[in-house]
């Protein structure tokens, strides 16, 4: 069969798979996705049928107009299907590829890992993202099964399983309320474990006491009974967090830890496109499907007021790349208070996600960003140092040599 021929300007469509919707085997505190599973009350098993399976992977693969083709499966627990089942997708994957790279990455939280597992990770090339909030202590704080037991020395074995049969992986961390007061002890974990692709994400989330059969509340709901979660990690811990990491990184680890943010970072200010949908200009490029068929625009806007279809009825193509989709993805430039609009660092930024976006601004304008002023202390720490990266990068010399520049000249 003769490969496809692909335009090399393409962008790829990227719609994460849910194979189990939300069912997990820990009840971390934190987590958003636990209560979707309230959308769905009349089903019993949230499980991806064999033909929902076959359906999704042929359209996603023919829908792709790159020659590289990225499945991202995740959860809930992605590792409570059997192993079967992704040795099933990977014949399908086979199947319909056309002579396409194909490349997986799966997130878990790494409880349920086996050597079997692990083999087969490596034999079918995999990345594997764990989730684990640093230490144990700040890892165990929110992290913990429906029994109320910890998950740390599991996640550890986990993890020690994955190097034992050498499968690429990177550490995923919340940064919540608690472990973003211990900024250096949260990152020397992870090189301690010998982690070299670190993101961590802020969590923040806010409660409505007023509707009990849903926790969490979507950014565009306002009224007074609306709080902040207790978990969510506060504006000035998170600028703090990433300015003490980031004086760390850039002296010692450029080029040998690679942490998600910091890379996004340099990204924005040389032009290029960041790798983390967050910093980016738009979004609405990167789906969801539930393990029902269900499509909606982000796997933060599970709701459904962002429903864009069901692939049993309309086409991937067809989803992301409807009205309401390409909307969403606007509204995220389009709906920037003018103080966003005015800052100088609106390029770095970009709004960060539409989901934070909750607060008022002086003049009274909705949409800033809750995390508005930790970025900016971050955008504004960094500044010299992102200028020195940018001058090698354009120069065509490594980033990693501000280590060197600053062993010899202390500060920029």
């Amino acid at each position: 069969m003769k490969n496809t021929v692909i335009s090399p300007f393409a962008k790829p469509v990227y719609v994460m798979l849910k194979p189990i919707g939300s069912v997990c085997n820990l009840a971390c505190e934190y987590c958003y996705y636990l209560e979707k599973a309230g959308f769905y009350p009349e089903v019993k098993n949230h499980i991806l049928t064999d033909e929902l399976l076959e359906k999704f992977i042929k359209e996603y693969i023919e829908c792709q107009t790159t020659n590289e083709i990225l499945f991202t499966w995740h959860g809930g627990e992605t590792l409570m299907r059997p192993l079967s089942f992704y040795k099933k997708a990977i014949e399908l994957q086979r199947k319909y590829s056309r002579g396409r790279q194909i490349d997986n990455c799966i997130q878990t939280n790494g409880t349920l890992l086996t050597d079997e597992w692990c083999r087969f990770f490596k034999e079918n090339n995999f990345l594997v993202g764990i989730s684990i909030d640093g230490p144990q202590e700040f890892h165990d704080e929110y992290r913990r099964n429906k029994q109320g037991l910890p998950s740390f020395y599991k996640v550890m074995k986990g993890i020690e399983l994955l190097k034992k049969h050498q499968v690429e992986y990177n550490g995923m961390a919340v940064v919540n309320d608690y472990n973003a007061d211990y900024p250096l002890d949260f990152y020397n974990f992870f090189k301690e474990i010998d982690c070299h692709y670190i993101q961590f994400a802020p969590i923040v989330e806010r409660i409505n006491k007023s509707n009990p059969k849903i926790r969490l509340t979507t950014p565009e709901e306002q009224n007074k009974q609306i709080e902040l979660a207790p978990f969510s990690v506060s504006a000035e811990q998170w600028g703090t967090f990433l300015c003490t990491i980031f004086d760390e990184w850039v002296r010692k680890d450029v080029g040998t830890f690679y942490i998600q943010l910091f890379d996004s970072t340099l990204a924005n200010w040389v032009g290029e496109q960041p790798g983390i949908c967050t910093l980016a200009k738009t979004c609405g490029h990167a789906g969801v499907m539930e393990f029902n068929g269900d499509v909606y625009s982000c796997d933060h806007y599970v709701f459904p007021e962002y429903k864009l279809g069901n692939i049993r009825t309309k086409s991937i193509t067809e989803m992301m790349y409807s009205p309401e989709q390409i909307k969403f993805g606007q509204d995220k430039h389009d709906k920037l208070p003018r103080q966003c609009k005015e800052c100088e660092f609106l390029f770095a930024c970009n709004g960060e996600c539409p989901k934070n976006r909750f607060l008022y601004t002086p003049d009274g304008e909705f949409g800033l960003n809750y995390l508005c002023k930790g970025y900016k202390q971050f955008f504004n720490h960094v500044a010299p140092y992102m200028d020195f990266m940018k001058k090698e990068l354009m120069a065509k010399r490594a980033p990693a040599n501000i280590m060197e520049w600053l062993k010899q000249n202390r500060s920029l």
